[in-house]
């Protein structure tokens, strides 16, 4: 079974890696498979330490938070007022803010996500990468495929390839996979992470807690950042070393 899921890794690679050379994956929603979870690190941090969030240190990508479990109020696990989501303004840098739903498979889209190139977050600084895909996603906050919410200026910020379609998709999918499975609500929130006037987030913390059971409960931050590449965070602007 090992062998078999090293042989179908290799095959997604490079199944990714010619589909690159078609399309421009700034607008591609990737779908991966369950055992990419094991990319996942066992790090942690505590949500103290959020607010002064150190530089990613070249290796763990995605962090555990408070031991992985979610910091949701009784109140806000609340589902006496059905299912909702909420996104903040955009601030006076038009930089995206904190994103809040009560999911529930009635939210999910039956169409399919329409164009969002209209939309330009903060950083955008878009730059084509040497294996020819492009380094920055129009990233969502809260996942086209749970609420159909699609061109908002308020739920998209400008997230690397690597954050969003290779980890930030795990978390999204599990969430995803279970409310299509059941009738139960999930309370969700995505943090964007800004240092100081930054315009590109450093990272995005995700938290989710099942309401009626705990079969979904998570809460990490995911790093922006992209293996190889150099990153101004103030700016978007990237280059490779």
């Amino acid at each position: 079974m090992k062998h078999k899921s090293k042989f179908i890794l290799a095959a997604l690679i490079s199944l990714l890696g010619f589909t690159a050379s078609l399309v421009d994956l700034s607008e591609v929603d990737v779908q991966l498979p369950a055992f990419f979870d094991e990319w996942t690190s066992q790090e942690q941090i505590s949500a103290e330490e959020i607010e002064n969030l150190p530089d990613y240190d070249g290796q763990n990508v995605v962090i555990q938070v408070n031991g992985n479990r979610p910091s949701f109020t009784a109140e806000e696990a609340s589902i006496d007022a059905g299912s909702w989501q909420t996104f903040s303004d955009l601030d006076s840098l038009n930089r995206v803010g904190v994103a809040n739903a009560m999911l529930h498979r009635s939210m999910m889209p039956t169409e399919e996500r329409g164009d969002i190139s209209n939309v330009y977050p903060t950083g955008w600084n878009q730059k084509k990468l040497e294996n020819n895909v492009w380094l920055y996603n129009r990233s969502h906050l809260i996942g086209f495929q749970m609420t159909g919410e699609n061109d908002n200026w308020k739920n998209l910020f400008t997230g690397t390839q690597q954050l969003n379609q290779i980890h930030m998709v795990q978390f999204e999918n599990e969430v995803a996979n279970y409310l299509r499975k059941t009738n139960n609500h999930v309370r969700y929130r995505v943090t964007p992470i800004f240092r100081e006037r930054e315009l590109l987030p450093r990272a995005i913390q995700m938290e989710a807690q099942s309401i009626e059971n705990n079969d979904v409960q998570f809460n990490i931050l995911i790093h922006n950042v992209q293996n190889g590449v150099t990153i101004d965070y103030q700016t978007g602007k990237a280059t490779n070393p």
